[in-house]
């Protein structure tokens, strides 16, 4: 390819990103961006994610992802659900609803269910309520309680724990959604978490969902 053909496509901004052009009389035109049309049929999937699911549809490594659990047609998940952890994802065919449940500036509190490595302290707890400092800045406060062992599922395979250190389970509710935020926010405090479970998202939870299952409701 020409020197100057790739300097022009590197230099060129795609048309959606752009917000104004000049008119031959050298004044600028603002371009409206295209308004998303209202869901005529908006529905809501609650899926309780099994442990070691891809938090999408397609994996070229042949991985188990949603596609393997989750039938339903033109819906996206609101958020993400690590590999490695489990519980609810929550997906939608509504944007604006996708939207509010991702934005931290909407509040939308996600609760969590973290069995710890050890016996948090009263302190390391109130670290946590307080926020910490991660390398990607301060986490807004969280709460966070300690709870007895939840009756939920087995997981496969077990948690490998060590015999000779205890473990706890702590609850905890976060309205931002950092990539791997709990797992980080518990390991900053000296507590690794060893399996990881979200319960619930704003209103919606995992009552009634069995591992693997997925409940479908209209809006």
């Amino acid at each position: 390819m020409p020197a100057n053909d790739k300097t022009k496509r590197f230099n060129s901004k795609p048309a959606f990103a752009r917000t104004a052009k000049k008119s031959s009389n050298n004044t600028r035109k603002t371009i409206k961006r295209p308004v998303k049309k209202a869901v005529e049929n908006p529905i809501i999937v609650l899926f309780n994610k099994p442990f070691d699911v891809l938090c999408q549809f397609t994996d070229e490594s042949g991985r188990q992802t949603l596609k393997d659990f989750i039938p339903v047609k033109d819906v996206y998940a609101a958020g993400r659900l690590d590999r490695d952890s489990e519980g609810l994802l929550l997906l939608t065919n509504d944007g604006k609803l996708q939207a509010q449940i991702t934005q931290p500036n909407k509040k939308t509190f996600k609760t969590y269910w973290a069995q710890v490595e050890g016996e948090p302290s009263e302190e390391a707890i109130n670290a946590l309520c307080q926020g910490v400092e991660l390398k990607d800045g301060m986490t807004l406060p969280a709460k966070v309680t300690v709870m007895n062992e939840p009756a939920v599922w087995d997981r496969v395979p077990p948690v490998r724990e060590r015999k000779s250190i205890p473990t706890t389970w702590l609850e905890i509710q976060i309205c931002e959604g950092r990539n791997r935020q709990v797992r980080r926010m518990t390991a900053h405090i000296g507590h690794p978490t060893l399996r990881l479970i979200r319960y619930k998202i704003g209103q919606w939870s995992l009552d009634d969902i069995a591992n693997g299952q997925y409940k479908t409701l209209a809006q």
